[in-house]
């Protein structure tokens, strides 16, 4: 009874941190038309009317960077990350899933961690200026977009912890399995 209680809620902290993944990567998603349709404006504004607008050509960076940073979880959760697999895309479910607890652990977390951890500072020190943009005409949110290195991280460690829980739930469930088929055969 505990042993079940215990999954059910292991399996809604997952589900509720790859919903958190999941809204987070679609709402930036559309950024991405939003930068390609204002590189348009920009380049018909430069071009055609000899019009150049510093805030409009950072915007275009601030939603790079929105996109790029706060998709960084929602790509991690499909699995759509940079992974050398060499060897792993051979592997058994069960060896697919120690290497990504043990890489989850021993790699990704505490590089988010100390990431999140040494951007404060970082992030602080910009919004007790409250930065601008260096460039005449530029953007006065340099502490907004600063802002997104702690929020990728801390969405990365919850994304990232979700990944190692519901991994650590195939190797229990392989396990289990073994268990259930050996006592059968005795």
């Amino acid at each position: 009874m505990i042993k079940t209680v215990g999954i059910l809620m292991l399996n809604k902290l997952v589900s509720s941190a790859e919903a958190i993944s999941h809204y987070m990567g679609r709402c930036v998603a559309w950024l991405t038309l939003a930068m390609m349709l204002l590189t348009c404006l920009i380049v018909l504004l430069r071009y055609g009317f000899d019009i150049g607008a510093i805030a409009l050509q950072e915007s275009v960076l601030y939603m790079h960077a929105m996109v790029f940073m706060l998709g960084a979880a929602y790509t991690f959760k499909d699995d759509e990350h940079v992974r050398v697999d060499v060897f792993y895309r051979d592997f058994s479910v069960t060896k697919k899933a120690w290497v990504n607890i043990i890489g989850g652990l021993f790699f990704l977390l505490p590089f988010t961690l100390y990431t999140a951890y040494l951007s404060f500072d970082y992030v602080s020190a910009s919004w007790r200026v409250l930065e601008t943009s260096p460039e005449p005409g530029g953007l006065p949110f340099v502490y907004l977009l600063k802002t997104l290195i702690p929020i990728m991280m801390i969405s990365l460690i919850i994304q990232g912890t979700a990944d190692i829980l519901k991994n650590i739930g195939v190797v229990t469930a392989a396990r289990s399995l073994i268990n259930r088929q050996a006592k059968g055969q005795n």
